[in-house]
C-alpha cells in the first residue's frame, strides 16, 4: 500500500502532539509522495501534487480572503494535506476562513497542538515513503520474475492473469478485440455477475472511457437490477493490450470504489506488457512454422528434396516420422482464403496423437502423417470422417514413395470435392475413377462426357423438365425403377415416360448394362469437371 495522509499522521513522531483534523476527513486516504516545511505565502507554483506541508502559519495571512485563497491554490496544485503548528508563532487556533475552505475543496487540515520538529517530521515520512518503495520494487521483482518464469515455460495469457490476480488479490477478466471473455481468474460473487453479463460491462460500463491513454480510470460498476447493489461500491479499472500499436484487448480489474495503489497499477502495467509479448509470440512462432511446414511440403512436392530428406528436415521442425507407415492426406478448401479445413486438420491428427507435417498449398490442404504401427490408412480416414475434415487419403508407404502418395491422396480428394458434405474417400476405393480424375487434367474427360452425355445435358440447358436427375437416380440405384420412382417422388408412369426419352434423346437402351455403365462413368466425370469449374469461379472472385 502507499503512504497515505492516514497512514502517515499514524507515524510515532505526530504521537508526542495532540493534533486535530479539521477538514478533509473524506480524503485521508491520498497518497503523500513527499514532505515539505514550508513558511512562504505561494508556495502552491512549486508544488507537484502529493506533497504533506507543514508550517507555523508564518506565510499564512491573517485576512480571511487570503487565508481562502491560500487553501484554494493548494487544493488546485494537489497537495496531499496541510498540517498547521498552533503553537502561537502565528496562530494559536485554526482561522474560521481557512477551515471552511479546506472543508469546501476537501483539503485535509491538521492541527497541531504544540510544537514539533519538522526535521524528525521530515525524517520519519521520508523514512516511511523509502520503506513503501522498497516494498513496491520488491513487489515488481516478485512479479516480474514469475512472469520470467511462465514466459520462459511457454505458458498462455490464463497462467498471467492468474498471476495478476493472486498478486494484487482482487479479480481479473481478460477480454479479445470482439468483447469475448478469454480469461477469468480469482472471481468473487460481484465480479461473477459482471462476467455473466459481459456485454453490457464491456460496451456499457467503459462506453465513456477515454482512449488516449492505456491505462484508464475506474468506472464504477452499474448495479445489476436484482435489488442489491453491491456494486455501488464497486469499481472496474482496465488497460489496454496493444500489439503493434493495435489494440489486442482489455485488461480488467475489478475493486473498491477507493481505486487501486500504485502497486496494484504498476502490476496492471506489467502484465498487460507480458500478455501483449505472450499473444504476440504465439502468433509469430505458429506463423513461422507454418511457413517452414509449407516450404517443405512444397519442396516435396516439386520434386527439390526426396522423401527421405523430408523426413530429416521435418525432424528439425519437431515432426518425427522416423520408422512410421506413411500416408498422404489431402483436404478440400472450399476457397483459396479459407484456413478452417487447415485448421480441423492440425486439430484431427493431435486428437490422435499422431506427428504431421501440414501445408497450404493453395486450393487444397496436405498433410504427410506419421501412423503408429498399430494404425493403419482406413483407421485415419475414418477419424477424419469423425472430424469432418472432406478429404483424400493416400496408401500407406515408405518415405521413398511419398511423392506417389501426394499424388494418390489429390485424386482421391478431387473425387471427395465433387461430393456434397463432408466425405472422407480413400484412394484404395477409387477403382474407376482413378481413370476419370486423371484424365480430367486434360481435354479427354470432357469429350468423354459430351460424348456420353451431350445430348441430355443440351435438353436440359434449353428445357425446365430436366431429364439429368432422373439418370442419376436410375443408375444409383441399379436400374431399379420402383427404388427410382420413389427416390423421386413420382409415379412408375411418369418414370417410363422418362426413361423412354432419354433412351430417345441418347440413341441407346438403358436396359443394357454396358451402356448404364458408361453413363455412370460419364456422370462421375461430369461431377469432377463441374466441381473444378465451381472451384476456379470461387477462387477468381
Amino acid at each position: 500500500m502507499s503512504l497515505t495522509v492516514e497512514a502517515a499522521l499514524s507515524l510515532e513522531v505526530f504521537s508526542r502532539v495532540p493534533f486535530t483534523l479539521y477538514a478533509g476527513e473524506e480524503n485521508l486516504h491520498r497518497t503523500v509522495r513527499w514532505v515539505h516545511p514550508v513558511e512562504i505565502p505561494d508556495i502552491a507554483p512549486f508544488l507537484k501534487g502529493g506533497e504533506m506541508l507543514l508550517t507555523a502559519g508564518l506565510g499564512i495571512a491573517h485576512r480571511p480572503d487570503a487565508q481562502r485563497a491560500y487553501a484554494r491554490a493548494l487544493a488546485e496544485a494537489d497537495a496531499a494535506v496541510l498540517i498547521i503548528e498552533l503553537s502561537g508563532r502565528a496562530y494559536t487556533e485554526m482561522p474560521e476562513a481557512l477551515v471552511d475552505e479546506a472543508a469546501r475543496l476537501g483539503l485535509p487540515l491538521v492541527g497541531l497542538g504544540g510544537e514539533l520538529p519538522f526535521v524528525e517530521v521530515s525524517a520519519q515520512v521520508h523514512g516511511g515513503l523509502v520503506d513503501e518503495r522498497i516494498r513496491e520494487f520488491t513487489a515488481y521483482n516478485r512479479l516480474n520474475d514469475t512472469f520470467m518464469r511462465l514466459l520462459l515455460a511457454g505458458r498462455d495469457h490464463m497462467a498471467f492473469t492468474q498471476a495478476l490476480a493472486d498478486e494484487i488479490a482482487r479479480p481479473v477478466i481478460l477480454e479479445d478485440a470482439s468483447r469475448r471473455v478469454v480469461a477469468y481468474s480469482s472471481g468473487t460473487e460481484v465480479s461473477d455477475a459482471e462476467v455473466s453479463g459481459w456485454d453490457l460491462h464491456s460496451r456499457v460500463l467503459h462506453a465513456h472511457d477515454s482512449h488516449k491513454g492505456t491505462l484508464l480510470a475506474s468506472a464504477s460498476l452499474v448495479p445489476s437490477g436484482t435489488g442489491e447493489t453491491p456494486s455501488a461500491a464497486m469499481a472496474c479499472t482496465r488497460r489496454a493490450i496493444l500489439i503493434r500499436g493495435e489494440r489486442w484487448g482489455w485488461l480488467h480489474v475489478i475493486h473498491d470504489s477507493e481505486g487501486l495503489p500504485n502497486p496494484a497499477q504498476h502490476a496492471i502495467d506489467r502484465t498487460a506488457d507480458v500478455v501483449a509479448i505472450g499473444v504476440l509470440s504465439a502468433r509469430e512462432i505458429g506463423a513461422q512454422a507454418a511457413q517452414r511446414e509449407n516450404a517443405l511440403v512444397n519442396r516435396l512436392l516439386l520434386g527439390d528434396i526426396s522423401g527421405e530428406a523430408f523426413i530429416s528436415r521435418a525432424l528439425r521442425l519437431g515432426k518425427d516420422l522416423r520408422d512410421r507407415p506413411l500416408v498422404a492426406v489431402c483436404a478440400v478448401k472450399e476457397t483459396a482464403a479459407d484456413h478452417d479445413d487447415q485448421t480441423r486438420l492440425v486439430a484431427a491428427c493431435r486428437s490422435i496423437t499422431l506427428p504431421a507435417v501440414v501445408a497450404d498449398i493453395g486450393d487444397h490442404v496436405m498433410a504427410i502423417v506419421g501412423l503408429a504401427r498399430h494404425q493403419d490408412e482406413p483407421q485415419v480416414a475414418a477419424h477424419l470422417a469423425r472430424e469432418g475434415v472432406r478429404s483424400g487419403v493416400s496408401r500407406t508407404c515408405p518415405p521413398t514413395e511419398l511423392s506417389t502418395a501426394m499424388r494418390q491422396a489429390r485424386s482421391a480428394a478431387s473425387v471427395a470435392a465433387s461430393h456434397s458434405g463432408r466425405e472422407v474417400v480413400r484412394f484404395d476405393d477409387l477403382g474407376l475413377l482413378r481413370l476419370l480424375v486423371s484424365l480430367s487434367q486434360g481435354p479427354e474427360l470432357a469429350n468423354y462426357v459430351d460424348d456420353e452425355l451431350g445430348p441430355v445435358l443440351r435438353h436440359d440447358a434449353d428445357s425446365p423438365h430436366l431429364l439429368l436427375p432422373t439418370l442419376r437416380a436410375f443408375l444409383e440405384n441399379s436400374a431399379n425403377k420402383s427404388r427410382t420412382a420413389a427416390q423421386l417422388y413420382i409415379q412408375r408412369r411418369t418414370l417410363y415416360y422418362r426413361l423412354e426419352r432419354l433412351g430417345a434423346l441418347l440413341g441407346r437402351s438403358l436396359d443394357d448394362s454396358d451402356v448404364r455403365q458408361s453413363l455412370s462413368l460419364a456422370l462421375h466425370g461430369l461431377d469432377l469437371l463441374r466441381q473444378s469449374r465451381a472451384r476456379t469461379v470461387k477462387y477468381e472472385s
